[in-house]
């Protein structure tokens, strides 16, 4: 089947859509697949669909309204669904005489075996995670500036202990998400079952700019993450230091007090 895939074509279409925070794979366990891992099946009338479990879809061969379909018919299996996700379509060409990789907004490929389109579909689902985050990181940096223009002004004002923890909460999930489930930064399994096709990957890896954007990102997620931190731990200073003086205006006056009551 999977020499079979596209025979005669020579184009076809690659879409990614990050379409929630996961999917529920576990229905396609008894259905017919074309590969486990990452799971890849026939969809529409001649394409082929690969699934995340960490909530990206590429598919290949599909129209537009293929693909609603398709997700229409899993919508039960999407976590936490997305009301704009993140997406980026690719054209594939089948050019078994040149190098593979991309070039000029196209990805070459020697033939559309299921092997390839796997790997295109791992970098390419990887790409729009870390555009999705780099979009939310993005909305994060407009809410912390306050904070750190506060600290900057002496934090005469600033956000509440319970906005900081917040910030440093949604970090922390990112940062799960990103290194837990979708493992940015490592290869894929397949490259270990196909070393063959691991340049392949790194071309497109470079051209997409994982490793790049992703370490932008860590850098990013660091920088919020410390700024909250460090607002907090100032706040709880202060905090402390208040009622500590709270307490020794508490003793002075029971002091003043028991005076009095000696003198009078």
């Amino acid at each position: 089947m999977a020499g079979e895939l596209f025979k005669g074509v020579e184009t076809i279409q690659a879409r990614a859509t990050f379409v929630g925070q996961r999917l529920d794979l576990k229905v396609f366990e008894n259905t017919a697949q074309l590969a486990a891992v990452p799971l890849t099946v026939l969809a529409g009338s001649n394409g082929v669909a690969v699934l995340f479990r960490y909530g990206v879809i590429v598919f290949f061969g599909l129209q537009s309204s293929e693909i609603i379909s398709f997700l229409e018919n899993i919508h039960t299996l999407i976590v936490e669904r997305f009301s704009h996700p993140e997406s980026d379509q690719v054209e594939l060409v089948r050019s078994p005489a040149e190098a593979e990789g991309m070039e000029q907004g196209r990805i070459r490929v020697q033939d559309f075996s299921l092997q390839r389109l796997q790997i295109v579909a791992e970098v390419m689902a990887k790409s729009v995670v870390l555009g999705h985050y780099e979009v939310s990181l993005a909305q994060h940096f407009d809410r912390i500036e306050p904070v750190a223009a506060s600290l900057n002004q002496g934090m005469r004002a600033g956000p509440k202990g319970r906005e900081l923890l917040q910030h440093i909460g949604d970090v922390l999930m990112i940062e799960g998400k990103m290194i837990g489930r979708v493992e940015v930064s490592e290869k894929p399994e397949l490259i270990w079952d196909y070393p063959e096709h691991e340049r392949l990957y790194l071309r497109l890896g470079d051209e997409y700019e994982l490793s790049e954007r992703h370490a932008a990102l860590e850098r990013k997620l660091a920088l919020i993450s410390k700024t909250a931190e460090t607002f907090l731990s100032i706040t709880q200073a202060k905090h402390t230091l208040r009622v500590e003086w709270y307490i020794v205006i508490l003793i002075v006056i029971e002091i003043v007090i028991t005076l009095l009551e000696k003198v009078l």
